[in-house]
C-alpha cells in the first residue's frame, strides 16, 4: 500500500542545510584558530623584539653613564684649566701693575710676588724719592710695609721693601 503520490527518495543523514551550516561552522573555527595562531606568533615576535630593545636600552644606558662620567671629568678639567688661566691672567696683570707702579727714577733688582706678600729690592737716588714715589702707593695697597735702606758706593741707596696683606679683600686692589 502506497500512501504517497511520488516515489520515496532516500533520506540523507546530513541534509544540505546541515552541511552548509557545518561548512560555515568549520570555516569560522578555522578562522578563529588562524587568528589565534597569528596573534600568538605576533605576540611571540613582539616579545622577542621587546627583549632585544630592552638589551639595547640597557647598553645605551651603560654608554650614557660612561659618557656622563667622561663629561663630569672633562668639566672638572675645564674648571681647573679656567682657574689656572684666571690665576695666570691675574698674576700677569698684578706684575704689570707692579711694574707700572715703579717710577723711572727707581730701579728694581728683584721682585718676589707671593700670595699675600711682595718683596722688592732695588736702587733709589734718595730715601725721599723712594718714600714719595713708591712707598706711598705700596702703603695704600698693603696693610704692613717695611723698608730697609743700605747706602751704595755712588751715593744712592739700596733698599729692600717687604709688604704684606692681611685679608682677601685687599688682594682685589692690586689686581
Amino acid at each position: 500500500m502506497k500512501y504517497s503520490l511520488i516515489t520515496p527518495r532516500r533520506k540523507k543523514v546530513i541534509s544540505g542545510d546541515l552541511q552548509l551550516s557545518l561548512f560555515f561552522f568549520m570555516v569560522s573555527i578555522a578562522m578563529v584558530a588562524g587568528t589565534y595562531l597569528f596573534l600568538s606568533y605576533k605576540t611571540y615576535d613582539f616579545q622577542a623584539q621587546h627583549a632585544g630593545i630592552n638589551k639595547k636600552i640597557e647598553k645605551l644606558d651603560a654608554d650614557r653613564r660612561l659618557l656622563e662620567k667622561s663629561i663630569e671629568t672633562i668639566e672638572i678639567e675645564v674648571k681647573a684649566h679656567d682657574g689656572i688661566t684666571t690665576n695666570n691672567t691675574v698674576m700677569k696683570e698684578s706684575i704689570r701693575n707692579l711694574f707700572d707702579l715703579v717710577p723711572d727714577k727707581i730701579t728694581l733688582t728683584s721682585a718676589q710676588l707671593g700670595e699675600k706678600s711682595l718683596v722688592l729690592s732695588g736702587i733709589t737716588p734718595s730715601k725721599d724719592t723712594y718714600e714719595f714715589l713708591l712707598h706711598a702707593p705700596l702703603r695704600s695697597i698693603f696693610h704692613r710695609t717695611y723698608t730697609s735702606y743700605y747706602p751704595a758706593q755712588n751715593g744712592w741707596y739700596r733698599f729692600t721693601s717687604t709688604n704684606y696683606l692681611e685679608d682677601e679683600t685687599a688682594v682685589e686692589v692690586i689686581e
